[in-house]
């Protein structure tokens, strides 16, 4: 049976790698560290065998504590590496002290001070190094960068991209229109897939049921189609819309129209796929 996996959590230590963007207040949910064994009881609730940790701020330290994470529940880490300068020294300095595979490399595009820091012409040779050491790169991008999204991942054809959070289609600035044209855009390309991930971390709990999703799901699904898309829990941050348990049984709404096969690649196959996992 194909090992579920979710495609999408974060671990993090605040006194080693402080969180400043979480307000105590407003996000009181995740307000303390998330360990492994925190990891370990999230994935038993949500039937879920591993995870793919996925860095939280743009940091190498942080990223070289990730992948010292414990295997039996980190099938593999996407980590930080600044993608403008000597990226084949920073990640073989990750690998020297792993645990787990670094299975790709993700940038903070979304909040980056340069609106158009996918174009510059470094981060397209970065990229490059990423497809020649078989790596993908996760983008984190909002609805008006998306097309930006799409012309670089057509200039790099062998690089596997993975859109994250399906580029916050429910954040409140977002633009319907704007967000399915550039998710159609990106999806055209072959090297492209996307998570079902953090749709409802922005979300009060209990103010959101999986047909309030259908919308966003479905467009997905007709972009993309099934064995392109991933899931992923955003765990911790699912706290803050009620859980990895509620998001969980939500997704399993939204996949009741899938054959067996393809349910299982959207909670597994693609996953070990587009991270190249054993």
């Amino acid at each position: 049976m194909t090992a579920r996996i979710d495609a999408h959590v974060h671990l993090w230590n605040r006194a080693s790698d402080p969180q400043d963007w979480i307000d105590p207040v407003t996000m009181a949910a995740i307000d303390r560290d998330f360990g492994t064994a925190d990891l370990a009881t999230m994935l038993s609730s949500t039937d879920m065998d591993s995870a793919i940790v996925v860095q939280a701020s743009n940091s190498l330290e942080e990223s070289l504590r990730l992948v010292r994470s414990d295997p039996s529940v980190v099938a593999g880490v996407v980590v930080w590496v600044d993608l403008q300068t000597n990226v084949a020294e920073q990640l073989d300095r990750a690998r020297r002290t792993a645990n787990v595979p670094i299975v790709g490399v993700r940038h903070l595009v979304h909040i980056d001070p340069d609106p158009e820091w996918l174009l510059r012409p470094e981060v397209g040779a970065g990229l490059a190094e990423l497809e020649e050491a078989g790596l993908a790169f996760d983008l984190v991008v909002r609805d008006w960068q998306l097309r930006q999204a799409a012309a670089v991942a057509g200039r790099h054809p062998g690089l596997r991209f993975v859109l994250d959070h399906l580029g916050g289609p429910l954040a409140d600035d977002a633009d319907p229109a704007r967000w399915e044209d550039g998710v159609r855009a990106l999806a055209a390309l072959p090297n492209t897939s996307a998570k079902l991930s953090g749709l409802t971390s922005g979300l009060a709990p209990g103010a959101w049921t999986a047909a309030d999703l259908r919308p966003v799901v479905t467009t997905a699904f007709d972009a993309f189609g099934a064995g392109r898309l991933l899931y992923g829990s955003d765990w911790p941050l699912a706290e803050l819309g009620g859980g990895a348990p509620a998001w969980r049984h939500a997704v399993d709404e939204l996949l009741t129209h899938l054959s067996p096969g393809d349910r299982s690649a959207v909670l597994g196959g693609t996953a070990a796929s587009v991270y190249s996992l054993g």
